[in-house]
């Protein structure tokens, strides 16, 4: 086993996400030319209830079993790191277990009265056994960053994103003679056939691993009697310490799972209410949460990649007391976040229309993207900042942000999209809210935790480099003439605008080289 530093654990996760994010966009390009933007509102209008079933079971298993883990491989106890481990697979595959026939049992009585459309119903059932699938891969998951080896992770996610394209194309084609419901079923059939497969692999990472563990054993590991033969009577304190931080932790993400339940619902009935008809609300909705927001989150692999490394790199820092290198991981997460999001950001804003009728072949969901980039800056700090939370033992702090934040987004979205004046753009307008209310708390929360001070001087200037490249992709798309291809011209476009940003970027001092150094692979090429 391996274990990476910081910056490795982060890049080794980032190439991983960037890798999947890269091709999770083929069947988002491709699922909507095969059963329309309509039988994507479908799929989409079930997905909520499945987050919010996977919260329940292990929303903060995996990141507290990532924390225990790191606190015993630092103290030199991996017999510690199994028994955590097995202690939080036997509760999440009970209540897994639970929650799949409950959801099997309830789908009728969802689809027909919670939801606006009851075509939903064959998507429901379709997603169902997904929820002991993920539920056990997530703790897997856990483990080894707790370990802080990221490689079983990555190459589990790959494995589930080739698998998941595949079969979700493959099994909506199948099932589209049968009619849109079912071709929406088809495709989260597709996504239930990705997890198994991306489980099988973590699964097999995890033997291999106990398999080395056990021929080369550490020198120090002789365990006592009362570590082996008190397993039973460990169970229990284990469990307790596991629940301990992960039901603050589920809690937070709850408020946000169900905020996401909440406002899918509160969306279809407010369009309902401003007139809109039942199949041109579905295909709204299917266009915003399939299409454009999927575009807006696209940096989000880096992200969510730094925010899964920071939680066992500030666990263990603060094990040892060692302030200093919580502040610079913390700092290094906002910069990076910072730093890879602006581009995106700034190119959606700029060119949305040839964005989105290249990717899509659809122009009329181009006012969503431009209205929403601007503003997804806050979303890619607000990661870093809600795992540093959880890492130091406030999850508290984030439950109330996150609750605070969805309960505005709710009562703008049934007051704004009701209105048929604003109708989905009205939703999108409570998300901006969320966005950036949810990432201020947050902020103010680790800066008064920590005595931190939020990198301004760096946001003017990712600000301003920003800028400055929306203008220059904005100008070599519209005014030279590359080729007559749109790939071609936003390629160009991109490419060159790009290449300035890192310039700018690096002679500012916005990218750090150190960090580059160390990065797996690259970074050898920088020494």
């Amino acid at each position: 086993m391996n274990k990476q530093t910081f910056i490795q654990g982060a890049m080794i996760l980032m190439v991983a996400g960037i890798v999947n994010r890269v091709l999770g966009f083929i069947p988002r390009i491709l699922l909507p030319r095969i059963i329309g933007a309509e039988g994507v509102g479908l799929y989409q209008l079930g997905y909520p209830f499945f987050i919010v079933l996977v919260t329940i079971i292990s929303g903060g298993i995996p990141l507290a079993v990532a924390k225990l883990v790191a606190e015993a491989e630092s103290a030199g106890q991996p017999e510690r790191s199994v028994s955590i481990l097995r202690t939080s697979l036997i509760f999440t595959v009970s209540a897994g277990i639970l929650f799949t026939i409950l959801s099997i049992i309830g789908a009728p009585w969802v689809t027909q009265y919670v939801l606006t459309d009851p075509r939903v119903y064959q998507t429901f059932l379709a997603m169902s056994p997904m929820i002991i699938i993920v539920a056990v891969s997530s703790v897997y998951r856990g483990y080894f960053q707790g370990k802080q080896d990221m490689i079983p992770s990555a190459i589990s996610s790959i494995m589930e994103t080739i698998a998941r394209i595949v079969c979700v194309l493959w099994f909506s084609y199948l099932l589209l003679p049968m009619g849109i419901a079912y071709a929406a079923a088809g495709a989260m059939l597709g996504v239930v056939a990705g997890e198994i497969v991306g489980m099988v692999v973590i699964l097999w990472q995890y033997s291999r691993l106990r398999r080395k563990e056990r021929q080369h054993p550490p020198s120090a590991s002789h365990a006592t009697p009362s570590t082996t033969s008190n397993n039973n009577t460990l169970f229990m304190p284990l469990f307790r310490r596991i629940m301990n931080i992960a039901i603050p932790v589920t809690g937070g993400r709850l408020v946000g799972s169900l905020s996401y339940l909440l406002e899918s619902i509160t969306t279809a009935q407010s369009l309902a209410i401003a007139g809109v008809a039942t199949a041109i609300a579905t295909t709204q909705y299917g266009a915003l949460q399939g299409m454009v927001i999927p575009l807006l989150l696209l940096p989000g692999a880096l992200t969510s990649s730094l925010a899964i490394s920071l939680v066992p790199s500030l666990a263990e820092a603060q094990a040892q007391g060692d302030m200093r290198t919580i502040h610079l991981r913390l700092h290094q997460s906002l910069r990076l976040a910072l730093v890879s999001g602006a581009p995106f950001a700034a190119l959606m804003y700029v060119l949305a229309e040839p964005i989105c009728m290249f990717i899509y072949n659809d122009s009329e969901i181009a006012g969503m993207l431009k209205v929403m980039a601007p503003f997804a800056l806050f979303l890619y700090v607000q990661a870093p900042l809600q795992a540093t939370l959880q890492a130091l033992d406030k999850p508290g702090r984030a439950l109330i942000n996150t609750l605070v934040g969805a309960v505005i987004k709710i009562s703008l979205i049934f007051y704004l999209a009701s209105n048929p004046d604003f109708a989905i753009y009205g939703a999108i307008i409570a998300l901006i809210v969320n966005m950036i209310i949810v990432t201020v708390l947050h902020g103010y929360s680790v800066a008064r935790i920590l005595k931190f001070r939020i990198p301004f001087l760096d946001i003017l200037k990712v600000i301003s480099v920003m800028v400055i490249m929306a203008g220059v992709g904005k100008y070599v798309f519209y005014e030279i003439v590359i080729s007559s291809s749109l790939g071609i011209q936003l390629t160009a476009a991109s490419v060159i605008s790009g290449t300035l940003y890192l310039l700018l970027a690096g002679l500012m001092g916005l990218i750090d080289f150190s960090d580059l150094k160390r990065v797996p692979f690259f970074g050898k090429f920088l020494r």
